[in-house]
């Protein structure tokens, strides 16, 4: 799967209707509506749109024929695996009548240009753990997580070492659960806090 880095657009005429496609990261499905609402642009004929974040998906013909918008930008998401990404279309309309075939080549078209175009990158899967490190070891595991591609995103320190909240890419939590456990001979682990 790949996630969008950036916000990203694509204009295209096409048959004198106006397209612009905006495609940016959505965080959570709760954030979807907010997001809607900043992408769409107000008097115009239609803003289509569509995302997916994780399992959950939803998408709207915005009063486009039934299937003609909506599942056609959802389709360019799949079909390219973007995950975490919301895609809004929207129509100028032009005078010209596309049909449901042309609608649906028109927004599924959009949909792919601006996923084709825009900056992106492998989605790696991640996992928030916590542990605590004493001070003895602190300086080398923290040179191992770096090693690990783990990001510390918590440091509290106490008389005995530092409480860690790590966001770990899903390969490597076994490693850095098994180093320091045998470091600190089992005093301390790192356990999993919830998957990301």
């Amino acid at each position: 799967m790949r996630i969008i880095k950036a916000p990203h657009s694509y204009h295209e005429e096409i048959r004198k209707s106006r397209f612009l496609a905006q495609a940016v990261f959505l965080p959570s499905a709760e954030h979807a509506p907010e997001l809607i609402a900043q992408l769409s642009t107000a008097n115009v004929s239609h803003n289509c749109w569509a995302w997916r974040c994780g399992e959950q998906y939803r998408f709207s013909d915005d009063g486009e024929p039934g299937g003609t918008a909506g599942r056609p930008i959802l389709a360019a998401i799949e079909h390219q695996q973007f995950d975490q990404v919301l895609i809004v279309v929207t129509r100028w309309y032009g005078g010209i009548q596309l049909g449901t075939g042309g609608l649906a080549r028109a927004y599924g078209g959009c949909a792919h240009q601006v996923l084709q175009s825009a900056d992106s990158e492998e989605l790696v899967p991640q996992t928030l753990l916590e542990g605590h490190c004493p001070y003895t070891y602190l300086d080398i595991f923290k040179v191992r997580i770096s090693e690990a591609g783990a990001l510390i995103t918590q440091e509290v320190f106490d008389g005995q070492g530092a409480m860690l909240k790590l966001l770990v890419p899903n390969t490597q939590v076994a490693v850095l659960q098994d180093m320091l456990t045998q470091a600190t001979r089992g005093a301390s682990s790192l356990v999993e806090i919830e998957p990301i």
